[in-house]
């Protein structure tokens, strides 16, 4: 038992700053106005030590707070910097019915902030930072029937937003209106540590809690030492409270079936703890299973929420220190190389995972494997796992940086700014400038719509190239703190760059055509004088699918008529060696 109950803990009566969920006995919790009324509650119960900020409205008309908590008045942005403070970031509900954070958030600052003996000085020099419900409006969207798979809370709110988007996808591209403002108010705090609060879907065992954390296997080299020492002491803190920690996320790589084994992961930074780690910060991802029930579930996040807090308040310095010297590495353009992809290596081990008995046999009903669990008969597992990771896509970066056409600007430079990055506007057209360019004329659409995007694969390779840059170009610095983001953004190859993501689509569009009885007759006087199309046509023709296709053939000799749009394909986002003189 990881508390001899916490319902013990709930009191008959509602003392100040308790949740709904404690006064149940964590089997229920509130509703946001509940989050936003204790939110402005701590700064009248605690003076000087807590402060309520509201970040913006979401877009059915809901505020969205953050409660800042310091001992000692440290509770604006700028005061930590000053102080060199290290900021601990938290959040709940960006999957609004995955709350425990919120609930484990308010219970935890308040005994903080009260000096309970539970957690003496656990925020002896730290700033801590929560926003108890990121998918405010998914919050209300309440229900008891919204996770069928998680043992509680009696109800609870939905996934994704008001407007459908999933906000754990969209960091990077930045679609959801709660998504621009939680990104202004991260990158104005800056924080060391950034945490993001889940409950896992999927199978049954007996792990109780994942965390992943990166930089650790992924990042500066620097950085990843010290983030793999967080994990190793956070972990032996949390093995000795009673919990069963795990230091990857629990997804079969198969579905339903155990005996395909796990693998450590880096995702791309449309995930939380990933886009922190980009920025070479410490990003965080606390999974609690679906499985444990809502008291136990809370309790642990709870747990490692006081875990992580303690290791920055005794360690703050150092990994300040560490991070700094990885920012200005980056300011004075030493990062030449950023990695866009990562992917298992070969290696393989055999690991003991401690599960459930199970059967797992062919289903009547759906005509594919079944798997039933008996939570009643615990089991160790040998399955595989794969531990390590490796670079799977990478990009050389320019020695200058990118330019963004004026055309896409209007749209471009405010995503810019929510992520922090540094631009500046040309503010003079510059003709024919020495750029480098990318061009694809292999590129697939997504058969397929995702987040709303059909995203887009375009392989091809930056060239030196002459492009005019019209006033109001954008130029996009690579010597900067931010430069591992600007690559995930406009490196064709990254799988969250804006391009892969469907925002320059248009330009992969064939907009012009030529009449079949114009383009015959010029191609026939083409293959009459010109020998080298003659040869290449006679070439593609020993391809089946080519020759039996009256279109692709066209298409051949309307590609090299002289009204041919050489801008299909053309991306509208440049590299250059230097910045441009009209800046």
């Amino acid at each position: 038992m990881l508390l001899p109950t916490l319902a013990a803990l709930a009191l008959t009566q509602a003392p100040p700053l308790t949740t709904l969920s404690e006064q149940s006995g964590w089997k229920r919790t509130g509703r946001y106005a509940e989050a936003e009324g204790l939110c402005r509650a701590f700064p009248k119960a605690f003076p000087g030590k807590a402060r309520c900020d509201t970040l913006g409205t979401t877009p059915e008309g809901r505020p969205m707070v953050a409660l800042v908590v310091s001992p000692d008045g440290t509770l604006t942005a700028d005061a930590a910097r000053r102080k060199g403070r290290p900021v601990v970031f938290f959040q709940g509900g960006i999957h609004a019915g995955e709350i425990d954070g919120k609930d484990a958030g308010f219970w935890l600052l308040r005994d903080a902030l009260q000096n309970r003996a539970s957690v003496p000085d656990l925020l002896k020099g730290v700033t801590a930072v929560f926003v108890p419900v990121f998918n405010v409006d998914g919050h209300e969207r309440f229900n008891a029937n919204h996770r069928p798979n998680q043992v509680g809370p009696e109800e609870m709110g939905f996934r994704v937003t008001g407007q459908n988007l999933n906000l754990n996808r969209d960091y990077v591209k930045a679609d959801a209106p709660e998504m621009v403002l939680l990104l202004k108010y991260l990158h104005a705090w800056d924080p060391l540590v950034y945490v993001d609060l889940h409950v896992t879907d999927g199978a049954k065992f007996e792990p109780d809690v994942s965390v992943g954390l990166e930089p650790q296997k992924s990042g500066p080299p620097a950085l990843r030492a010290l983030g793999t020492k967080l994990v190793d002491e956070l972990f032996t803190g949390l093995t000795s409270q009673g919990h069963q920690p795990l230091r990857f996320y629990p997804s079969f790589l198969q579905d339903d079936d155990p005996t395909s084994g796990f693998a450590y992961g880096v995702p791309p930074p449309r995930f939380s703890h990933a886009y922190w780690s980009v920025h070479h910060r410490f990003g965080v991802l606390v999974e609690t299973h679906s499985w444990k029930n809502y008291a136990q579930r809370v309790k642990a996040t709870r747990d490692v929420l006081e875990g992580l807090l303690r290791l920055v308040s005794r360690d703050g310095a150092a990994l300040l220190a560490a991070v700094k010297a990885e920012d200005q590495k980056a300011m004075a353009g030493g990062v030449r190389e950023v990695v866009l992809g990562w992917e298992n290596t070969p290696k393989r081990e055999t690991i003991e995972f401690k599960g459930y008995a199970y059967e797992r046999g062919a289903s009547d009903l759906s005509g594919q494997p079944w798997i039933r669990y008996d939570d009643t008969k615990p089991q160790t597992w040998k399955v595989p796992y794969s531990p390590d990771v490796q670079p799977a896509v990478t990009a050389t970066l320019p020695a200058g940086g990118y330019l963004v056409s004026a055309a896409h600007a209007a749209w471009v430079a405010p995503k810019l700014a929510a992520h922090g990055i540094q631009f500046q506007r040309l503010t003079r057209a510059v003709p024919a400038a020495k750029v480098e360019s990318f061009r694809s004329k292999d590129f697939q659409f997504q058969a397929r719509s995702n987040e709303g995007h059909q995203g887009l694969t375009a392989k091809g390779e930056w060239k030196p190239d002459t492009q005019d840059l019209p006033l109001g170009t954008l130029w996009v610095p690579v010597a900067q703190k931010n430069v591992q983001l600007v690559a995930h953004l406009f490196e064709p190859a990254g799988p969250d760059s804006l391009l892969a993501w469907g925002f320059f689509n248009a330009h992969f569009e064939q907009k012009e055509y030529i009449e079949d009885y114009v383009l015959e007759p010029w191609a026939r006087e083409l293959l009459a004088k010109d020998p080298a199309v003659k040869a290449a046509f006679q070439e593609r023709l020993k391809d089946p699918a080519f020759a039996k296709d009256p279109r692709a053939r066209l298409r051949f000799f309307a590609e090299r008529h002289p009204t041919w749009d050489e801008r299909l394909g053309l991306y509208p986002v440049y590299r250059a060696a230097a910045a441009p003189s009209g800046k």
